[in-house]
């Protein structure tokens, strides 16, 4: 099971974002990438990198920066946000980025999505978010209508590496990982899942553990929770690697 420490980039700074809402923003650090050295340094395997700019303006926005992220740390980053074409999709490949996350384009834009997995196999990952069970998009301002069941057939078969789950109602809450919806996602999906939302505690990172072990549970995103100190990315880490030595 993996911790992949998040770094979400507004406006060039690190930031948390409660429930997704672009008002309701708490600045971290002025520094992202030293941000990205610190989570490198306190045993993060992976680093999730978001572009919120380009989430709310559906264009990359913040591609230098990320791209000096990806030249001063070891780990492998996945990225999302405003990644809505082919050529933005393989830029950020060659700027080091070791696989990327679609979202709003999966569901508005299906055959486009698709060729996106086809041109880059094994890089494309969805990120699913749902509030109240139903899916959402462009930066979870507009509704689908759509769940998670009603579209997961048809991005295991266009060739989506992995998911994201994001619990809407529960991200930057630190009110706890909804651990049935996730069950269900990990036990139903052929793909490895992605929790998000709600990881705020060593007990959430324990809850889920055996989800990596008995269904497709890959790991979890934590920002808020290690920003704060709730979660202690190490402790984490080591707890995780524990587990898997006994």
């Amino acid at each position: 099971m993996i911790i992949f420490p998040a770094v979400d980039i507004k406006g060039g700074q690190a930031v948390r974002l409660k429930q997704g809402r672009a008002d309701e923003e708490t600045v971290f650090s002025s520094d992202p990438v030293a941000m990205a050295k610190q989570w490198q340094d306190q045993g993060g395997k992976w680093l999730h990198v978001v572009d919120l700019d380009g989430a709310f303006s559906g264009e990359p926005v913040n591609r230098e920066l990320i791209r000096r992220i990806c030249s001063s740390i070891d780990i492998p980053v996945q990225l999302g946000g405003g990644i809505r074409d082919l050529d933005t999709a393989k830029a950020y490949i060659d700027a080091g980025v070791s696989r990327l996350i679609i979202g709003t384009i999966a569901l508005t834009d299906p055959d486009l999505y698709g060729s996106l997995c086809e041109a880059l196999p094994g890089k494309i990952g969805v990120s699913l978010d749902a509030e109240g069970g139903k899916l959402k998009t462009k930066g979870w301002v507009e509704d689908t209508g759509l769940t998670v069941y009603d579209v997961l057939p048809r991005l295991e078969a266009q060739g989506t590496s992995f998911i994201i789950y994001t619990d809407i109602d529960r991200d930057g809450m630190q009110t706890g990982v909804n651990v049935p919806a996730l069950k269900k996602l990990a036990e139903t999906s052929s793909l490895p899942v992605i929790a998000a939302g709600g990881v705020a505690t060593l007990d959430d990172v324990k809850a889920l553990y055996p989800l990596s072990r008995s269904a497709n549970l890959e790991g979890a995103i934590s920002g808020k929770a290690i920003y704060t100190g709730t979660l202690n990315l190490q402790e984490a880490m080591e707890w995780i690697a524990a587990q898997q030595d006994s």
